[in-house]
């Protein structure tokens, strides 16, 4: 087929898959009370669709040209040199930690027995990682309003075994990442920041603007439907350091030694002249292992949909952004009742939700309060785990007071378990609907 025709029937496919997205998914209803208000949503239009379709069209299913292109655009977005695309932000969380155990870092690689800083009020793919790898999770508690770490207490949290921090800013809200920082090179530790609740958040750095992830060592992004954008599943990991970035793809990529893209041969261009292990003299470098990894790539289509969706990024971001000011101006008069959410100092937060803890003399407990948002349609959700260490998965551990430790009483974690709640604000919400959330919070608390 000539070049010129398959433009010619690829752009026809795309046409009639955007008259199809017209028809079967823009439908055009204005809110009225009691509809169902989601706490997230993927926000998608023909762009969307057409990038699939184009993708679909070439057939190939693995890794290819637009999970090239996005790797490249997001890193550009970012003001990183490097971005890695995997399967999901689970996966890039596991990827981030799994490079810093390669014993390619000698003396500065995570062991088995090695201990890693986070907390407990968030979301388990944070923590899973350190604790099947058979390192140490140790706990600190977080801080009211921002729900971010207690950086007071990393101090206490340290000892001769601790090699790294890997930690989430909550709902979008950065964490204290100077604090963070200065503790992480004053102690030669790695630093992971989990940025997948906080894609676009900014922080004041070093009188620098610089989005969240990546001032750490490594940072990670999840596109799954509910997060600012979204290829159905996928994420990333980023990093300026060309070394962790060799080893999150050797690890993401089966753990080979080889960094050749699919489909290409011989990047390297000694393919079959080199020694490595006890294997024979020239043995195939594509099948030469350095690393126990998995395959965590992400197909095609999907970097597609997010090639897509990386434009409308910006317009994601300051969506959030205004909706949660919308409910925060129109609940400032509920103070009393609910401890609302503030920003990091020296942060420009980019939202994945808005937080609120009942005070306790509020008169209303948080399981009253969800239960009426969710009886008059508005979708609630926990802060996660609330408190890790009181899941079942956590059980064995407990009964055995082993792997992992805890610093202090992990205070805030329970209140947050027992009485914090929050609210969407992704950018399919309306006015109307924001203004919703508002008066039935407000009816309920009796203002």
């Amino acid at each position: 087929m000539s070049d010129e025709l398959d433009a010619v029937l690829r752009q026809q496919v795309i046409d009639a898959a955007t008259v199809y997205y017209r028809h079967a998914h823009v439908v055009k209803k204005s809110f009225a009370p009691g509809d169902r208000i989601p706490y997230a949503g993927r926000i998608f239009d023909e762009r969307e669709i057409g990038a699939l379709v184009d993708s679909s069209l070439d057939f190939w299913l693995t890794t290819g040209r637009y999970a090239d292109r996005f790797e490249r655009e997001f890193a550009e977005f970012l003001g990183v040199p490097y971005c890695s695309l995997v399967n999901s932000g689970s996966s890039a969380n596991l990827l981030a930690f799994m490079a810093l155990t390669s014993p390619s870092l000698g003396e500065r690689r995570i062991r088995p027995g090695d201990e890693v800083i986070t907390v407990a009020a968030g979301f388990p793919t944070t923590v899973a990682p350190i604790i099947q790898y058979g390192a140490v999770p140790v706990f600190v508690d977080v801080s009211l309003p921002t729900y971010n770490m207690d950086v007071s207490q990393l101090d206490a949290a340290l000892s001769p075994r601790t090699r790294a921090v890997m930690v989430a800013h909550t709902l979008g809200n950065p964490f204290d990442i100077i604090a963070v920082k200065a503790f992480c090179d004053k102690n030669n530790l790695w630093l992971i920041e989990d940025n997948c609740d906080a894609l676009g958040s900014r922080y004041l750095y070093q009188n620098e603007w610089r989005y969240t992830g990546t001032i750490g060592h490594l940072g990670t992004s999840s596109f799954y439907p509910p997060h600012h954008m979204t290829m159905g599943e996928g994420g990333a990991v980023y990093s300026n350091d060309t070394t962790l970035k060799r080893l999150v793809e050797s690890f993401r990529d089966w753990g080979r030694d080889c960094w050749c893209p699919s489909g290409r041969d011989n990047t390297c261009g000694n393919r079959f002249g080199q020694q490595f292990g006890e294997l024979p003299a020239g043995y195939d470098h594509k099948y030469v292992y350095s690393h126990f990894g998995y395959n965590l790539k992400v197909t095609d289509m999907q970097a597609a949909i997010g090639c897509a969706q990386l434009e409308k990024l910006p317009g994601f971001i300051a969506a959030r952004k205004k909706n949660w000011q919308i409910l925060r101006d129109g609940l400032a008069d509920l103070e009393d009742r609910f401890i609302l959410p503030e920003p990091t100092e020296k942060s420009d937060p980019s939202w994945f939700g808005f937080l609120l803890t009942v005070r306790r003399d509020a008169g209303l407990s948080r399981d009253r309060i969800v239960a009426h948002l969710e009886r008059n349609g508005i979708q609630t959700r926990m802060l996660f785990a609330g408190n890790l260490v009181k899941h079942p998965c956590f059980d064995e551990m407990r009964r055995e007071k082993r792997g992992y430790r805890v610093v202090g009483e992990l205070t805030t974690t329970d209140r947050i378990m027992n009485d914090t709640f929050w609210v969407g604000v992704y950018p399919g919400m309306t006015v109307e609907m924001l203004e919703y959330m508002v008066e039935q919070i407000s009816d309920l608390c009796g203002k």
